[in-house]
């Protein structure tokens, strides 16, 4: 089975990207973040086109803003919509939707970004990621995977340079702790595992020439249960979405179970355009 997530950063601008996508990539399901689309436009936009290809799905939506979705071709039990106790800012928002696919409890999330340390909306990021934890923890031994846009880098070696996120949100003590906890309930972080020492990127900015200059972060993670994780063969991010003509600036994770129908591929694929050294001192964009 193949489980991938990706942070579209807005369906209706990716539809020319995400059909030939799924026809090229074939998952059987698909965690998406940042939708940014209403549950009935989702549907007149993409029902008969994901129907054609064998995918059912949940809708959890939002109209310009957040959104998520579950696509699956396996199965879609038992669908829950939002996360029960998760805080609001200040009303709830569409940031998650699970539901059982093949066999497997499967959350499609997006964390709230934080904006800055120490403000409301960081405090509210916080709050819900404990809101995540507690469902989680109350779903016991439950087989899971946790798919999405997290938000926060789980380590230094997760971002391109650490002292350029000196002083901002998904780095700090605090959301590293956060994102911990979901660990030691005993998820583990499949790309990591198999890639320990690798540079590996998710998202990189569209401004600045970032994704060029390979300046990125790792915040769209997959974190599997330990009966999940041992039946990994493959996690993997797909570099070549996030190049090319109007791409998300996230690239999709794939991950595969019990079968690895492209092989163990890596972290990059294709290789970055211009890698930069470990010593690079680039500024974040927002910070020049």
């Amino acid at each position: 089975m193949r489980v991938a997530t990706w942070n579209v950063n807005s369906v209706k601008q990716r539809v020319p990207r995400l059909l030939p996508w799924l026809d090229e990539r074939q998952p059987d399901v698909v965690c998406l973040q940042e939708t940014k689309l209403g549950n009935e436009a989702f549907e007149e936009m993409l029902g008969q086109e994901l129907d054609r290809r064998g995918y059912r799905f949940a809708l959890h939506g939002e109209v310009r803003w957040n959104g998520v979705a579950l696509l699956s071709r396996v199965g879609l039990q038992d669908v829950v919509l939002g996360l029960e106790g998760a805080p609001g800012f200040p009303h709830p928002e569409a940031r998650a939707v699970a539901a059982t696919c093949g066999g497997i409890r499967v959350h499609s999330v997006y964390v709230p970004n934080g904006r800055e340390p120490g403000c409301d909306h960081y405090r509210y990021k916080l709050a819900w990621l404990a809101a995540l934890r507690e469902v989680l923890a109350a779903a016991g031994s439950q087989e899971a995977m946790v798919c999405g846009d997290m938000n926060i880098a789980p380590a230094d070696a997760d971002v391109f340079d650490p002292k350029a996120y000196e002083g901002h949100t998904h780095v700090t003590p605090a959301e590293r702790a956060a994102l911990a906890s979901l660990r030691d309930l005993g998820f583990r972080d499949v790309v990591r595992d198999r890639w320990p020492q690798e540079r590996v990127f998710t998202y990189w900015d569209y401004r600045a020439g970032m994704f060029h200059r390979d300046l990125g972060m790792r915040i769209d993670l997959v974190l599997a249960s330990a009966g999940v994780a041992e039946r990994v063969k493959a996690a993997w991010v797909d570099r070549q979405a996030r190049k090319g003509s109007r791409p998300s600036d996230h690239a999709p994770v794939i991950v595969d179970l019990d079968a690895a129908p492209d092989g163990d591929i890596g972290p990059m694929v294709p290789p970055p355009s211009n890698p930069a050294a470990r010593s690079a001192t680039a500024k974040l964009p927002q910070s020049r």
